[in-house]
């Protein structure tokens, strides 16, 4: 399609609304006809947090949820699938990872059960996308810089999801205004911007540098319709934006979560004793999932190859399904670790879903009608 040309639907080639954006309160965008959502708003797949009850009442509200799976097994999967398709009739969904050892097994969860959307927190390869493609499948990839997005694209990829520093949990170092743009010229795919992103100010602005959609995790996470206990997100809304941190020390890769007691214990603790309490952690999820040491070790030498870590770092990421289950189910702030983005700092409430989506929409048509008018002052 060439610069400027419109789709069927009306929306330009990098997604953002024209004049003729409905009166209804939707913006339709790349995303939501690629997807066949009514609003350019995606729940990212939190592990432990993103589980069917979230899901469905974000695909309730018009918005796509993604389920989280690298935290079930796989017959987990099929009936957390099949609960939100209970709960809903809308689009949603599933976050997988490339390179676990049962990832082909997981895909066809997925398409036997025909979910609409894979994601993934890793790059899947070539393959990977064109049986998913086959199946009709939309295929997007989350990924934190240029070049991984280039890559995904060339391998057909539908669209692309780029985290900037500000997001939480796995993260990296550029911000999202810088990384965004970078993204949005460098591929001919739907970009969907995340990182720091929480109402519809923010929406209005990734559809200024191009994005076709905003992910949330953290502002999904502090909602009604959220599972997480109610004393954790006591802890989320408490928290400023300076009580938001980065860490190495939890799976040997920067992770930004909420400074907590447990993650001064984690930095102050020498190698040895970290690598003890990983091996722990390896073990416990091994109860909990179901894996068999064989398949944690095969998960281990992939992630070790895909991510480029040393076997320390490999032992270290252990850590982090267990201290996270911990806060995010088991409610002991304590013993747990609570990922957030940098926006934690700036949220002060617990809507419903249909809430914050309603509310996000709402803004952004406000927003979007003051920046269009005549006399508009910019300095207001």
């Amino acid at each position: 399609m060439s610069e400027g040309t419109l789709p069927a639907d009306g929306t330009p080639a990098d997604g953002t609304p024209t004049d003729s954006t409905p009166a209804d309160g939707t913006l339709p965008t790349a995303l939501t006809a690629l997807v066949g959502v009514r609003h350019p708003i995606v729940q990212t797949g939190m592990g432990w947090v993103a589980g069917p009850r979230l899901v469905s009442a974000t695909a309730k509200a018009g918005a796509l949820g993604i389920l989280a799976s690298a935290t079930m097994t796989v017959p987990q999967l099929r009936a957390a699938v099949r609960e939100v398709k209970s709960r809903t009739d809308a689009p949603f969904g599933v976050n997988l990872r490339a390179d676990a050892s049962d990832a082909a097994e997981r895909v066809r969860v997925l398409i036997d059960e025909d979910v609409r959307v894979a994601s993934f927190a890793l790059a899947p390869d070539r393959e990977l996308i064109a049986r998913l493609k086959d199946a009709g499948v939309v295929v997007i990839p989350s990924v934190g810089a240029r070049r991984h997005a280039e890559k995904v694209a060339g391998w057909g990829a539908d669209a692309v999801l780029v985290q900037g520093g500000e997001g939480g949990g796995h993260t990296g170092s550029v911000a999202t205004t810088v990384l965004l743009p970078q993204v949005v010229d460098a591929v001919d795919i739907p970009v969907i911007a995340a990182g720091g992103f929480r109402d519809g100010r923010g929406l209005v602005a990734a559809l200024a540098y191009g994005a076709s959609g905003i992910a949330m995790g953290t502002r999904f996470l502090l909602t009604s319709d959220s599972t997480v206990p109610d004393p954790v997100k006591a802890r989320y809304l408490a928290a400023g934006v300076q009580d938001v941190t980065v860490t190495t020390k939890v799976d040997g890769l920067p992770h930004r979560m909420l400074r907590s007691e447990l993650v001064d214990t984690l930095e102050r603790a020498g190698r040895f004793r970290a690598l003890a309490r990983a091996l722990r952690h390896a073990s416990a999820f091994k109860r909990e999932s179901g894996l068999s040491w064989t398949a944690m070790v095969r998960d281990g030498l992939s992630m070790k190859h895909g991510k480029d870590l040393t076997w320390s770092q490999v032992l270290l990421a252990a850590n982090t399904p267990m201290l996270l289950k911990a806060a995010m189910v088991d409610g002991r702030t304590n013993l747990g670790v609570m990922a957030s983005g940098q926006v934690a700092g700036l949220i002060d409430d617990l809507p419903s879903c249909a809430d914050l989506v309603e509310r996000i929409m709402t803004e952004a048509q406000v927003v979007l009608k003051r920046l269009s008018a005549p006399s508009v002052d910019l300095r207001s």
